[in-house]
């Protein structure tokens, strides 16, 4: 049996966007609002949370450690997960911390998270020498990677697709922001499990395609092995598309900027200016291209992060 607790409120809701399919002609679109999990604004990072957090407590540890962005949607869900669980938390942030605390930077401090700054090329090394340092103190913490993104991470994506199954929805396509491949594998495993025929989408925020299905890959396998059904996957089967990385990790471009608006505007919806708000982006430059055929149900898969919007480098371009 593997260890799971309760933090997402599930099912997350499958809603239509009329406004926005009839503005775009072509597929049907839709959305799954893991936007709404409900932990500190929510996000798929929660989902993963509730078996990571779950194997942190059975090991007796007592502090979460991961890393992250600066506005890192993942490391405002595990400070708050911590909170919620009684445990310490902290978190190895790289880029510039903001003028003022801002957007997620404020929500670790209100959540206690002790937080370290580092570049970037220092991430997973300095990640695990804070791991160290904590054990050197006495301490029993639990070294989340990345972006949670691990074979028993993945599985919270697997049992998502199950959710979706279980609402009644069977799209042609899914897509969704990728970036650590936790939650595109967990998506494929499920999908592999359920003998899905439609096809899977991760919409590159900053990795080639190749480097994206060698994260995927061993992920998927790894947790297909967790749940006694091993599985392979080939790397052609993970579906990458790397064309809308734009400027770079973080960076909103106008691409980014025009979907968030015109959800904004035409579905009342709220994207983020990193994942959904890129993912959003290349999903309407396919749209507009024919790549999905004209009636085809397209479920754009929200993965949150809508406190980012908040930060002042990214409200100040929206409003411009």
């Amino acid at each position: 049996m593997i260890p799971r607790i309760t933090l997402a409120q599930l099912p997350t809701p499958i809603e239509a966007l009329p406004n926005l399919s009839k503005l775009l002609g072509g597929p049907s679109l839709f959305v799954k609002r893991d936007d709404q999990t409900g932990l500190a604004f929510g996000g798929n990072k929660t989902r993963k949370l509730e078996f990571l957090a779950a194997d942190a407590l059975a090991q007796g540890a007592h502090m979460l450690i991961s890393a992250g962005a600066v506005q890192s949607n993942h490391c405002r869900q595990v400070a708050a997960a911590a909170a919620k669980l009684g445990m310490k938390c902290k978190l190895v942030l790289f880029g510039d911390p903001p003028e003022i605390s801002e957007g997620n930077f404020l929500l670790y401090q209100l959540f206690s998270a002790e937080i370290v700054l580092i570049n970037r090329a220092q991430r997973d090394s300095k990640l695990q020498v804070v791991y160290d340092q904590a054990q050197g103190m006495g301490e029993k913490p639990y070294l989340i990677p990345y972006g949670g993104s691990t074979a028993l991470g993945a599985l919270a994506y697997a049992f998502a697709f199950e959710e979706m199954l279980s609402q009644q929805f069977l799209p042609d396509w899914i897509v969704f922001a990728s970036s650590s491949g936790g939650t595109q594998a967990g998506l494929m495993l499920g999908a592999r499990r359920a003998g899905f025929k439609g096809r899977i989408l991760g919409i590159s925020v900053d990795e080639s395609v190749e480097t994206l299905r060698t994260f995927v890959q061993p992920i998927a396998e790894s947790a297909s092995h967790l749940l006694g059904d091993p599985h392979k996957f080939s790397r052609a089967e993970i579906l990458v598309n790397a064309d809308f990385t734009g400027q770079g990790y973080a960076i909103m471009g106008e691409a980014e900027k025009e979907a968030i608006l015109l959800f904004a505007r035409t579905e009342g919806l709220l994207l983020d200016p990193v994942y959904t708000g890129r993912a959003a982006a290349g999903m309407l430059s396919l749209v507009r291209s024919g790549f999905f055929k004209a009636g085809a149900s397209v479920l754009f898969w929200h993965t949150g992060g809508t406190p980012a919007l908040f930060a002042q480098k990214y409200s100040q371009v929206l409003v411009q």
